[in-house]
C-alpha cells in the first residue's frame, strides 16, 4: 500500500478519510505519527487553509499529503463558524462548547439552513506546483436538541431532511455516501485516477 500522511490530528476525520482511502489501495497516515507539529492556519478561505496544511505535512514528512479543510456554514450567520468551526467557542477546542454557542447564536431565527463545505488537497510534495483539490457541500438545517451518538463535530445538531436524521443518527457508510468530506474524497480520487490513467 502508498502511504499517504493526512494532515490532521482529529480522530473523527482521519477514521472517515481512512476508510474511503483504503480501497484506494492508500495508506493513510496521521500526521501525528511523524511528529508534525500543527499548522498555523492563518487564512479565511478554506482552501488557503488546506494548501498550506497540505504542504506543510509533506515537508515534514517527505511524504504526498493530503489535507481537509471543512466547517458548517450557517445561513443565517453569513456563513459562521465556517473556517472557525473548529475553534468556535474558543480553545480548548470542544465539541460541546461549540454547538453551544452554535444553538445560542441562532436562537430566534426561523432561517436554520446550513451546509458543511469540505476541500481536500493533495500535493506529491512540498512544492508541487500543482496541487489536486476537490471540495463537496452537504446541505441541511440546525435543530436546537441533539440526536444520535455518532459522528462528531457538530453532527448531532444538522439533520439532513431527506433522510429525516441528523449526521450523529447516520452509520458511518451512510454518512460517507452523502457527507461533505465523502463527496470531496471521491472527488479527488476519481482525479488521482485521471492523472495515473
Amino acid at each position: 500500500m502508498k502511504k499517504i500522511v493526512i494532515a490532521s490530528g482529529n480522530a473523527g476525520k482521519l477514521r472517515e478519510i481512512a476508510r474511503i482511502l483504503e480501497p484506494m489501495g492508500l495508506e493513510a497516515m496521521p500526521q501525528s505519527a511523524f511528529g508534525v507539529p500543527e499548522c498555523p492556519e492563518p487564512h479565511v478561505t478554506f482552501v488557503e487553509n488546506c494548501i498550506a496544511k497540505a504542504r506543510h505535512a509533506a515537508a515534514h514528512t517527505g511524504l504526498p499529503a493530503l489535507a481537509d479543510d471543512s466547517g458548517i456554514c450557517v445561513d443565517a450567520l453569513n456563513g459562521a463558524p465556517g473556517v472557525y468551526s473548529a475553534r468556535y467557542a474558543g480553545e480548548p477546542r470542544s465539541d460541546e462548547r461549540n454547538n453551544q454557542k452554535l444553538i445560542a447564536a441562532l436562537q430566534g431565527q426561523a432561517d436554520r439552513r446550513a451546509h458543511y463545505y469540505c476541500v481536500m488537497v493533495y500535493v506529491r510534495y512540498a512544492d508541487d506546483p500543482t496541487p489536486i483539490i476537490a471540495e463537496g457541500a452537504w446541505h441541511g438545517e440546525i435543530i436546537d436538541t441533539p440526536l444520535g451518538e455518532g459522528g462528531f463535530g457538530y453532527d448531532p445538531y444538522f439533520l439532513v431532511p431527506a433522510f429525516g436524521l441528523t449526521g450523529a443518527q447516520m452509520s458511518m457508510e451512510d454518512k460517507n455516501d452523502i457527507s461533505h468530506r465523502g463527496q470531496a474524497l471521491r472527488a479527488l480520487a476519481a482525479k488521482l485516477a485521471a492523472l495515473e490513467g
